[in-house]
């Protein structure tokens, strides 16, 4: 199961707000030995969140989304989620109790709203103020605000996928090759991925203050995988009469 995130709202487009969702997913999927494998940035436009819903349910990515599930006019996610999932709005009684034992009779008749969930949602307890969030299939909708949002993810995926662990490649090898630039080793490069295909690889070319090129290789997979094709990329290199060295190189 690849995980994805969605972050919604056009303040993180037009640069108003800084978004900060995405290196804590990415810190926190690490602690757990996952990592992520897409990321989407979408507007508050109902027809393109509606898109890319439909689009990441036929994945059966596991998803989180942030943002734009509150009531406010530009607030469109959880009407969205419905659409995009083909079923109706309806009151969702577990989240009408959250928010009725938070705000009382001031839960009415604004705050109630956000209690209008896609049918055949589940709640995700809200920590800070008790308005949820809600999962639909594989797919968790946050709250934008990060103190919010970041403990709710931990507990969908504690309470929802506590076997979900230990994922991601577990070895990693970075090295440099030096004063060499990519076309000069594209035939070893595709040979390279033919002979490893289970093996993940990243070319990244880096040019000097000096002017002098550089390529950092990355490769990821199992580690018996990963020595076997460090050593044919390393000697395929040395072959043709360019250096390397370990790990980066630091301009």
């Amino acid at each position: 199961m690849d995980i994805g995130i969605l972050i919604i709202g056009d303040e993180i487009l037009s640069g108003k707000r800084r978004d900060g969702h995405f290196a804590h997913v990415v810190e926190a999927l690490a602690g757990r030995g996952l990592e992520l494998a897409w990321c989407r940035i979408v507007g508050d436009v109902p027809a393109r969140i509606v898109q890319h819903l439909r689009e990441t349910h036929a994945t059966g990515d596991l998803v989180f989304s942030f943002g734009g599930i509150g009531a406010t006019p530009d607030d469109h996610t959880r009407q969205c989620a419905a659409i995009a999932a083909d079923v109706p709005m309806q009151r969702h009684p577990d989240a009408v109790s959250e928010i009725e034992a938070q705000f009382g009779p001031d839960a009415y008749p604004r705050r109630i709203l956000m209690a209008d969930l896609p049918a055949g949602s589940t709640i995700i307890p809200n920590p800070v103020n008790r308005v949820p969030g809600f999962s639909l299939r594989h797919h968790h909708f946050l709250p934008g605000f990060p103190q919010m949002a970041w403990p709710m993810m931990a507990w969908v995926l504690d309470t929802r996928y506590p076997d979900l662990r230990n994922l991601a490649p577990e070895r990693e090898e970075i090295f440099t090759a030096l004063d060499v630039s990519e076309s000069y080793l594209l035939d070893l490069m595709n040979e390279f991925v033919v002979r490893y295909p289970e093996v993940r690889f990243s070319s990244l070319p880096h040019l000097g203050a000096d002017g002098a090129r550089r390529i950092e290789f990355g490769l990821r997979g199992r580690s018996t995988e990963v020595t076997g094709a460090l050593l044919f990329l390393q000697s395929g290199i040395a072959a043709r009469g360019y250096r390397w060295q370990a790990g980066r190189v630091i301009e």
